[in-house]
């Protein structure tokens, strides 16, 4: 054991001038909902993100990432199991008090971390479900299984999402700042309690839900959730200062940490919806509410750079900044962002936006910066944000239990900007699956509806087989497959073949 631990101490230390603190610290950002052209970097003029762009002009910029799927909770399971969600029942859009969706025996990212030696944190959005299978989570006794329970050491969250109950903080197991006179009881079944909902009190509402998507029933801070809770007046969270908060908790963090290896899971809120930033951002970027979400995020992550560049420890971090899904413009409320949105595109040149199996669904933003190690520049090399947990392990030399992590590959010189060989294909996840090989996409038949009129986004769906060059039609225009029949049936049976393997990287290996 002391022979291996040498080992992965000289491989971290490899091009370091010093090696004091030999393994490099981790800052993962994971923005909500942040399109492809979200960014001054990825192409977006409407709207300013120095911070962001700052780390893209000294990193490595991908221009070909993936999240997992087009939504948020099977995103965020896969980027911290390694495993598609959909090989998973029950890991579609998690209800707020849904149990949790990984199991504490589970290998994860953060604790292949923790083995090799780094303090990890989980600061931000959560909603990957809580507590024990049939039970949920208790919000007035201890929360667990948790964060804690898969490899986080310290944790500060909300529960679900933004636009869901329970509105309040969780601190490692506890609901923070708890009144125990006066218990939060939450339901995603029927009205409890006399606190006023949306649907029948528009009046006490500061900003207006837009019609059918649910944001009606209990009102937390003039603002329609999803959702009926009651209690917990002390604990509630104030929409425009959550960002503030995050910072906060992950300044501290990174603070107590400063000595040794860490990891940060911080998970923003925005540009999730509803959208009520921090007075410093309102109407500040001219395009509504969204538009000054995206400032708070590029704040945030300046903050956060912040904070290492006074520690010096700027050198030493690989910071990854991407997002969970492709854009949606309204997602529930009438903030301002449809009618300010302008010449902004916020899926950039590509079609469709969350929810969609056209590429702008799961192709986002993604930077890698490490300046002791990866060089400034731009790849097109494909990659899944599936693929990170994986990377880690390998980059850390770890070893793992056969059969944990089954669906991503070591991208560790591809992220590090060693290689532009990445994946030749990937999986992308909406109510449907498409495969994408080399300059070729198909996306499987599927009977949903073709546009989700109440975001007023192409999802994708199609009863008949749906074939792209993305060389030449990167914007998803013309179905090609009924001229390339060969094509279509080769990346449907690969596609099969990975749906009917456990394990994805075991069908690479056997070809």
């Amino acid at each position: 054991m002391k022979k291996h631990t040498l080992a992965i101490g000289a491989f971290l230390c490899l091009g370091f001038t010093a090696c004091s603190q030999q393994k490099p610290n981790i800052v993962f950002i994971y923005a909500d909902d942040l399109g492809y052209g979200d960014l001054g970097c990825y192409g977006a003029t409407q709207v300013h993100t120095p911070n962001i762009d700052r780390l893209s002009k000294n990193g490595l910029r991908f221009t070909n990432a993936h999240a997992s799927s087009a939504t948020c909770t099977p995103s965020r399971y896969s980027i911290l199991t390694g495993q598609y969600a959909w090989r998973k029942a029950g890991t579609g859009i998690a209800p707020g008090d849904a149990a949790a969706l990984i199991k504490p025996n589970r290998t994860t990212w953060p604790s292949v971390l923790k083995q090799a030696g780094y303090t990890t944190a989980a600061i931000g959005k959560w909603h990957l479900g809580l507590g024990e299978d049939g039970k949920g989570p208790d919000w007035n006794n201890e929360i667990k299984p948790g964060p804690l329970e898969i490899g986080f050491d310290y944790a500060y969250y909300m529960p679900a999402t933004l636009d869901r109950v329970p509105c309040v903080y969780v601190e490692n197991h506890r609901v923070v700042n708890l009144d125990p006179a006066d218990p939060i009881t939450v339901s995603y079944k029927n009205p409890i309690g006399d606190w006023p909902t949306g649907k029948d009190h528009p009046e006490l509402l500061k900003m207006q839900s837009s019609p059918g998507h649910g944001h009606n029933q209990t009102i937390v801070n003039g603002i329609g959730r999803i959702g009926y809770m009651t209690g917990g007046k002390a604990a509630l969270w104030n929409d425009e200062t959550i960002a503030d908060t995050l910072v906060a908790k992950t300044q501290n963090f990174i603070r107590l940490h400063s000595s040794q290896p860490f990891f940060v899971y911080l998970a923003t809120g925005d540009i999730h919806v509803p959208r009520d930033p921090n007075n410093r951002f309102k109407n500040k970027s001219g395009l509504g509410a969204r538009g000054d979400a995206i400032l708070q995020l590029d704040w945030t992550v300046g903050e956060v750079l912040k904070t290492l560049d006074s520690l010096q420890l700027t050198q030493n971090t690989i910071i990854i900044v991407t997002s969970d899904n492709g854009p949606v413009v309204d997602d529930g409320y009438q903030d301002g962002s449809v009618e300010n949105l302008g010449t902004h595109k916020p899926a950039g040149e590509l079609r469709g936006g969350k929810y969609s199996a056209f590429d702008a669904g799961t192709r986002v933003p993604f930077i890698v910066h490490w300046p002791r190690q990866v060089k400034p520049g731009v790849s097109a090399a494909l990659i899944s944000q599936i693929d990170l947990p994986i990377s880690f392990t390998s980059f850390t030399h770890q070893s793992i239990p056969a059969g944990e992590m089954p669906d991503g590959f070591d991208m560790t010189n591809v992220l590090l900007g060693r290689s532009q060989k990445g994946r030749t294909s990937v999986i992308e996840h909406a109510g449907t699956l498409a495969i994408i090989e080399g300059d070729w996409k198909y996306i499987k038949p599927g009977k949903g509806p073709r546009i989700n009129k109440l975001v007023n986004i192409e999802l994708g769906n199609d009863e008949q087989p749906q074939l792209y060059n993305l060389k030449t039609d990167i914007r998803e225009q013309h179905n090609v497959a009924a001229q390339h029949p060969d094509i279509t049936a080769k990346l449907a049976a690969s596609l099969q073949r990975i749906e009917e393997s456990a394990s994805e990287r075991n069908i690479a290996s056997s070809k």
